[in-house]
């Protein structure tokens, strides 16, 4: 069986594939190239690059398995999949860890304007050192403060268990779950026992206008969730985080808002196009950035090898 891991694969992930007798290629092929290429493989594994269209599965005719080494499935066409029996597997619980931090990378960062220091203190932090500290001595707190997430799966439950671990309250909204009340679970460490906490689901309305911080954990491909009236029902002084997927958010409504002061925060690892064509999300100084890194860390990725690698072994045994 032969694999295209076509962005690539960990390594220890190759290594458990090529002793169950699978061959890899990991030599990337550009996307307008596979359509002539695709015929050669039996699975295709991607990340967020490669598009799986319907062009590319029309193509291969031996293609047994698509892998997403990852959450989303928003570059792939699914749909089409299932009507060619092509079977889709991701990677949806190796990588929450790593998101949910980075949440709180940029909740720290635009909280303290560590965004704002890193950029001007190398050039100007020995003229102007009072004068930054000043600006930058108007931080808050996370404590106290209400985190509202949109899409409550494995990764927005993760980000409310570390909102709990910092004394936040934390409201939730997913449109897939009923409006009341869910239990999470601490998982313990050595002798510490298990802790459940009760997260209240309200209204997606509720929550945007309730949160002092909005963080987004919902599929792309949906259109703007966040745009200019969403944003209007947002508190004054309010901010976003999106390290979900580009294009959930309106970027044009969200400068407007930062700009008119509405929002006094945003944070983002994702663009509506990357590279980002939007120059001005880019230099604000009250958004802290990050170029599309949420489940880029050692451990995630992995994780997210291995997990793959079980999944194509389990299925071609099966």
């Amino acid at each position: 069986m032969k694999i295209l891991a076509n962005d690539g694969i960990e390594e220890s992930a190759k290594i458990a594939l090529e002793a169950q007798g699978f061959t890899i290629e990991t030599n990337k092929i550009a996307q307008e190239e596979l359509p002539h290429r695709i015929n050669e493989f039996d699975v295709l594994l991607v990340r967020s690059a490669t598009k799986v269209t319907k062009e590319i599965m029309d193509a291969a005719p031996n293609l047994k398995l698509v892998g997403r080494a990852g959450v989303g499935l928003d570059n792939i066409d699914t749909v089409y999949a299932k009507e060619k029996g092509v079977t889709v597997v991701n990677t949806p619980a190796a990588s929450s860890t790593s998101v949910a931090e980075l949440v709180f990378a940029h909740l720290f960062s635009i909280c303290r304007l560590l965004q704002y220091t890193n950029r001007e203190m190398p050039e100007n932090g020995m003229a102007q050192f009072n004068e930054l500290k000043k600006v930058a001595s108007a931080g808050v707190e996370l404590k106290g403060k209400t985190l509202g997430i949109l899409g409550f799966g494995r990764i927005g439950r993760e980000t409310a268990r570390m909102a709990y671990g910092l004394g936040m309250k934390v409201i939730a909204y997913d449109p897939m779950m009923s409006e009341g009340t869910v239990e999470i679970t601490f998982h313990p460490e050595a002798d510490i026992p298990t802790i459940s906490k009760t997260i209240k689901t309200i209204s997606k309305e509720d929550v945007l206008k309730q949160a002092d911080f909005v963080t987004l954990h919902i599929p792309g491909g949906q259109g703007y969730v966040i745009a200019a009236a969403e944003l209007a029902m947002m508190k004054k002084g309010a901010g976003l985080i999106n390290c979900a997927r580009g294009g959930v958010v309106c970027e044009a409504d969200l400068i407007s808002a930062l700009n008119s002061g509405h929002l006094a925060y945003a944070g983002t690892d994702v663009f509506e196009k990357e590279p980002p064509v939007n120059g001005d999300i880019l230099k604000l100084r009250n958004v802290s950035l990050s170029p599309h890194i949420g489940a880029s860390t050692a451990e995630a990725q992995k994780r997210i090898g291995d997990e793959m690698a079980e999944q194509i072994i389990h299925f071609f045994n099966k």
